[in-house]
């Protein structure tokens, strides 16, 4: 009997991962790929999943379980009529890609998904109630279903970017999903006839002791219980958004990297709803404490040159803190009568640590303070059951004790220049001794000492200067987080958005307006350039992404230059003249911008307009994919000149872009060149970088044609052609 309840909860988990990233990625390509996009999707599948939770709660406490069976068999029966997920009609005509989307957006993600979406994420609750109602041993604790739930979350969210969108289109996907859903039709039918048979008079389940718990529990659930299990749902939910954008913007951009705190969360879910608990609460108690000490002291002396080794105490943190809240949870969960209230509790909590995370803080913070925020929370020493938060002379240690912290770490951050020692050996000084006396606050009592503590150092430690240079200029928007800053010997000042440099010039004055970093004249771009500027005549350029303006500094006389860029931000930092001169430089030829995503901008400009396009949006770990596949390069061909050229930046950590182009290549029958400068950073500003030049004719690429540091970039036979409907981005990650 419980095999058939496990394989349904299985199943619909599995689907309901399954179409998120699935609608997501039909959608990215009408709105820019921009982080906006994904965020608005999360909040709004919180949203639906947390309206599911609040259905299920409905129905078991208003209806019969025979009318329970009938409505929501009737639902799952009209999604039927939706399927298979698909565009609207017309939706990519009306995208408004000038404006802010969001309104737009959740329009059609509501006639896309919402119902199937509403449907598979009240399933949980829903066939867990129904469990209890029957006569099983198990039925008194229903809960280890939800383990099972989460497991087929966690096989769909791996599945999909490892087995799914490599290996299947759009089209295919959307089929295949049709059909699972059926097998999960007819699961839940099974399910409910059992329940039609076998229901009991009476409902026995809801008076049966609940296995594993830490101590007896009481039929009524009041106020202050169901905001525990908020606020302890809460602080996992926003730790998981809030380690996926701290570990992008800056530790390493790397791509897919949010799948696995997702994983993380999912995991932790699954053992401790699991029958056989993995780790008791009391050590986990005992082992937070001082990882979170080691992870503090890591963040702020950081050690750039160990990102690996500090992701993986990022997430090894992020497990044990969100494995020891939801055991807080797994611990107080109630009878199974009141089983749908307790899981609509916890979705709430959900939805609020992704409403904070993905809307809020984007919003008041300028960096990504939420993270910091949320360890200091996950570091409450919450009170053993029976007892409460007191408030007596004793607690005046938990303000002293934080606050002397504080000032010392102050103290500290404002002498360090006078200690006479190395940078290194002044940070270990600086936020060693401070972290030292925060695991000495952790073995008070008292639920906040150790918290307040870590905010205090986290506080203080803003008046140390930084250890990538002195900060200029910080901004976050939707697009992500950029910084201005002074490179440590002070003579460069960079553009970053998140940890990758968008351009670089010099500080003193007569050197400014020299491109530097990827487009320093003695690389690639700078061979590319010269070569296509000793052609005659006056030339249109269309250059995708800003960044600093570097580009400009190759403008000739008589050329007229057009930016697409998506972020208004990146548009005045560039415009700054405090900041960067490129364009402020560039007098002897006519600039301007055309703000939104550049595949959807370019459909503007005429027919063969553009002599070159510079397609400089690549240069991230996490480029947008939807500029690189077959649509968007027959779009570039259709605006570029017959004799015209494409020149592609595709410098990335972690993932090797000249396979994908050259069969974009071999499939428009066009010759292409790549150059790759592995050099290290050199003295002069030059970073290591690589770019691809694709043309109608092998003439048009003038003297690069016949350049040695050029070579022609072969098609790749085992790799499938990039589309809006396939990609593969780990077929192409760099696994060394």
């Amino acid at each position: 009997m419980p095999g058939l309840f496990v394989a349904v909860l299985f199943t619909s988990a599995m689907l309901l991962f399954w179409v998120q990233p699935m609608v997501a990625r039909m959608l990215l390509p009408l709105l820019g790929g921009t982080p906006a996009v994904w965020n608005v999707c999360l909040v709004f599948f919180q949203t639906l999943l947390l309206a599911g939770y609040a259905y299920a709660h409905f129905l078991t406490t208003r209806l019969s379980a025979r009318r329970q069976i009938l409505v929501h068999l009737a639902l799952l029966l009209a999604v039927v009529i939706v399927l298979p997920t698909t565009l609207p009609a017309g939706t990519a005509q009306s995208a408004p890609w000038q404006s802010n989307p969001v309104v737009w957006l959740l329009r059609i993600l509501t006639v896309m998904v919402a119902l199937p979406f509403f449907i598979l994420s009240a399933s949980a609750p829903l066939l867990q109630s129904w469990f209890s109602r029957l006569r099983h041993r198990s039925s008194g604790d229903p809960y280890f279903l939800y383990a099972a739930s989460n497991l087929g979350s966690l096989v769909g969210l791996i599945g999909y970017p490892t087995l799914i969108e490599p290996n299947f289109t759009l089209p295919t996907q959307r089929w295949i999903w049709s059909a699972g859903y059926g097998v999960l039709l007819i699961g839940f039918a099974g399910s409910a006839v059992m329940l039609w048979r076998r229901q009991t008079v009476i409902e026995p389940a809801a008076t049966r002791p609940v296995s594993g718990r830490s101590r007896p529990q009481t039929e009524r659930v009041d106020w202050p219980r169901r905001l525990s299990w908020i606020f302890w749902a809460f602080i996992p939910s926003s730790l998981m958004l809030g380690i996926t954008t701290y570990l992008s913007t800056d530790i390493a951009s790397v791509p897919l990297l949010w799948v696995i705190p997702l994983g993380i969360y999912l995991l932790t879910f699954i053992l401790v709803f699991n029958r056989r608990r993995a780790v008791p609460l009391h050590r986990l108690e005992r082992v937070l404490p001082p990882l979170a000490v080691i992870l503090i002291f890591v963040m702020l002396n950081q050690a750039e040159n160990l990102a690996w080794l500090q992701m993986g105490l990022h997430l090894l943190f992020f497990f044990l803190a969100a494995l020891l809240w939801h055991t807080r949870l797994a611990n107080d969960r109630p009878s199974s009568r009141q089983l749908t209230d307790f899981y609509f509790c916890l979705s709430i909590g959900g939805v609020l640590g992704g409403l904070f995370n993905a809307l809020l803080a984007p919003v008041i913070f300028h960096t990504v303070v939420e993270y910091r925020l949320t360890i200091v929370l996950a570091c409450i020493l919450w009170p053993a059951p029976g007892e409460s938060f007191r408030a007596d002379r004793k607690g005046v240690r938990d303000l002293a004790w934080p606050a002397g912290i504080g000032l010392l770490t102050l103290a500290m951050a404002m002498l360090a220049p006078h200690f006479g020692v190395g940078l290194q050996l002044s940070m270990m000084i600086v936020f060693g001794v401070p972290a030292i006396l925060c695991y000495v606050a952790s073995r008070l009592p008292g639920a906040f000492s150790f918290p307040l503590s870590i905010a205090a150092v986290l506080l203080a430690s803003g008046f140390y200067a930084p250890f990538h240079g002195r900060t200029l200029y910080e901004e976050r928007n939707f697009f992500g987080s950029l910084r201005v800053a002074i490179d440590p010997g002070g003579r460069f000042r960079r553009l970053y958005h998140g940890t990758t440099i968008h351009g670089m010039e010099f500080i003193a004055p007569e050197h400014q307006g020299e491109p530097l970093a990827y487009y320093h004249r003695a690389g690639p771009c700078g061979q590319a350039m010269a070569a296509i500027n000793s052609r005659p005549g006056p030339t249109s350029v269309a250059v995708i992404g800003l960044g600093a303006g570097s580009m400009a500094a190759y403008a000739q006389p008589g050329q007229h230059w057009t930016f697409y860029e998506i972020n208004p931000a990146v548009i005045r930092l560039a415009e700054n003249t405090n900041y960067f001169t490129f364009l402020h430089r560039c007098t002897n030829a006519s600039v301007d911008f055309k703000l939104g995503d550049a595949r959807l901008r370019l459909r503007e400009a005429a027919t063969n307009q553009y002599d070159l396009i510079v397609g400089d949006a690549f240069g991230s770990d996490a480029p947008p994919l939807h500029l690189l596949n077959r649509e968007a390069l027959a779009l570039y061909l259709s605006k570029l000149s017959p004799d015209g050229v494409l020149l592609l930046h595709i410098s990335s950590r972690f993932l090797d872009f000249r396979p994908v182009i050259g069969n974009l290549a071999a499939y428009f029958q066009l010759p292409a060149l790549v150059s790759t400068d592995d050099e290290p950073a050199t003295p002069d500003g030059k970073l290591p970088s690589s770019w691809v030049a694709l043309a109608r004719h092998s003439d048009d690429f003038g003297p690069l044609r016949d350049d040695p540091r050029w070579q022609t970039l072969p098609a790749a036979p085992g790799m499938r052609l990039w589309t809006d409907d396939y990609s593969n981005i780990l077929g192409i990650f760099d696994w060394q």
